[in-house]
């Protein structure tokens, strides 16, 4: 007999979840003040907390967008922006709390640096508590590291493109992201490098009532290549949590990325993600998507074609179960001329 149905995915693995302990925890809700405490936690520079008060104007001013599913259930008086866990960042797993580095062991994180990755950045809650690489791809000058550490290491680099390829006036939760981010990866390849081995970012979030939002930003210069992996999980709470994370890439000219994402979030998850790459002559933009769990996501990952023959593909694999509504797809901005061979 043939199966006319698919068994819900086991979860057990992504459920787990530890006690609600944390180091700095902000109030519920949404106003200039806790953004302004944001940013003094995080101690942004000033362009920084100045960009924030202007995304959260942003975010006032615009209304929910009016595709997709329902949203109405989000409270944000009910939502903490920013958890801060009991660790800063270490590049050493035994470095890490055991409650936390126990989290990641479970999840098999450390276990696919050793075997497979050529660097793994891991934030639990809204910090990075984990980020390493391999020194051959440090002397190629290849740079991969926490968002933080970048907006001071690199600042022209991240104020060149933060938000240019997202830019906050998107959509509603964009602005909100751009008031509120914290955490996430930041990657540079050079001119020419080839990184063979993936890099890979994995998001867990723990805190019941509170929400993620990391800002990825990659950068893939003229004739680099690299594969990023990014896999996101939270266990389940009977009260709302929220992710409205940010992802831009840039692939310059006869650059290449590939961008694998897996996120297996919990049914209490609204997954309000925006991701898209800009990309360059000649260059190729890949997509690989697994979208499983949360209640609500909307999803739609876009190749915005600036460059001359440039080419993108986009391979997806949502599941949804009872009571989850996953509104995913892809969009493709063509700008340029791609010419094609014919007969």
């Amino acid at each position: 007999m043939s199966k006319t149905s698919i068994d819900e995915i086991n979860r057990n693995i992504y459920d787990i979840k530890n006690k609600d302990e944390y180091d700095f925890k902000i109030k519920k809700g949404l106003t200039p003040e806790i953004i302004e405490e944001i940013s003094k936690q995080k101690n942004d520079p000033e362009w920084m907390k100045e960009f924030r008060l202007k995304a959260l104007e942003v975010y006032n001013k615009l209304e929910l967008p009016t595709w997709g599913p329902d949203l109405s259930e989000l409270n944000m008086e009910e939502i903490a922006t920013y958890v801060r866990p009991k660790t800063g960042i270490s590049n050493s797993w035994e470095d890490v709390p055991e409650d936390i580095k126990n989290t990641f062991d479970k999840l098999g994180i450390p276990e696919a640096e050793k075997t497979s990755l050529a660097g793994v950045g891991a934030q639990y809650d809204s910090e990075v508590v984990y980020h390493s690489m391999k020194e051959d791809l440090i002397k190629q000058g290849v740079v991969y590291t926490d968002m933080e550490t970048a907006v001071r290491e690199y600042p022209e680099l991240v104020r060149e493109h933060f938000m240019k390829c997202v830019p906050v006036n998107d959509h509603k939760f964009v602005a909100l992201h751009g008031a509120v981010w914290s955490g996430g990866s930041f990657v540079y390849v050079p001119k020419g490098v080839k990184v063979d081995i993936p890099l890979q970012s994995y998001f867990r979030l723990n805190s019941p009532e509170s929400g993620q939002f990391e800002h990825t930003l990659i950068i893939v210069d003229e004739g680099a290549s690299l594969h990023f992996i990014e896999g996101c999980s939270a266990p389940k709470y009977n009260k709302v949590n929220l992710h409205a994370g940010c992802v831009e890439l840039y692939v310059k000219d006869n650059a290449y990325l590939r961008y694998s994402t897996i996120e297996n979030w919990s049914k209490n998850m609204l997954n309000l993600n925006t991701k898209k790459a800009i990309v360059g002559k000649n260059a190729k933009m890949d997509w690989v998507s697994g979208s499983f769990g949360s209640k609500i996501s909307m999803l739609y990952p876009m190749s915005i074609l600036n460059g001359e023959n440039s080419k993108t593909e986009y391979t997806g694999i949502s599941f949804a179960g009872g009571g989850q509504n996953l509104d995913n797809g892809f969009k493709v901005v063509h700008n340029a001329t791609r010419y094609i061979k014919c007969c």
